[in-house]
């Protein structure tokens, strides 16, 4: 098959390829519904899923709805997540979010991207998860994973995430792309690491114009 020589043809290529490598690819912040997804992708802003995971649990049993959550202040939250970086002010949002809910999307967790960014705690990358994962909604989260693998397939030249995933999102379907996303964060985080990128082992290898095979 012909080396892809454009971003676009690398973009569907890699995809394609990645689909087959990780074809049960999904988010591994663990959740049971679209608000415990948004409180923990907030908790995960410089944070890792694993330790979010580790708190989550008995933060739901004793908040399990925006409802519940609304009515504590901010230091009532800070015991169930102080074992995750900058729990202060992640309590506040996670307070400030479900109030927010309550009183303008009838406690319930908004699709349009506008209302998503509004929320405190809320930036594109979280609303994005919240659109791809839970509502089922087009949506590409860029991490540093993607951000790094962008540039290192040629897809982008562009190192600001919102202008990675305007250059991202026409060359996926948009229905994938949430898929897409979560798919270059597991190869990042398996493959494509950061410090020394493990080319021998890749299946991109063949057309990544930053391969060292």
């Amino acid at each position: 098959m012909a080396r892809p020589r454009t971003p676009a043809g690398r973009a569907r290529r890699t995809h394609e390829l990645l689909a087959v490598e990780y074809p049960e690819a999904v988010c591994e912040l663990e959740h049971r519904n679209a608000f415990e997804l948004l409180a923990a992708t907030i908790l995960a802003a410089q944070s890792t899923d694993v330790g979010v995971n580790k708190a989550t649990p008995a933060l739901f049993a004793r908040f399990p709805d925006p409802e519940t959550l609304a009515e504590a202040e901010p230091e009532q939250v800070e015991p169930y997540v102080n074992t995750i970086g900058l729990f202060r002010n992640k309590s506040k949002s996670l307070v400030g979010m479900a109030r927010m809910l309550l009183e303008e999307y009838d406690g319930e967790v908004p699709g349009a991207m506008r209302d998503l960014v509004r929320l405190p705690g809320v930036g594109r990358k979280t609303a994005n998860v919240i659109r791809s994962v839970a509502l089922g909604l087009p949506g590409l989260p860029v991490d540093t994973h993607v951000t790094r693998l962008s540039g290192l397939l040629g897809l982008t030249s562009e190192s600001d995430p919102v202008k990675i995933e305007m250059a991202l999102n026409p060359m996926i379907p948009a229905r994938q792309r949430g898929d897409f996303s979560l798919r270059m964060i597991l190869h990042g985080r398996r493959v494509c690491v950061a410090r020394r990128p493990r080319c021998e082992d890749c299946v991109l290898n063949d057309f990544c114009p930053s391969s060292s095979i």
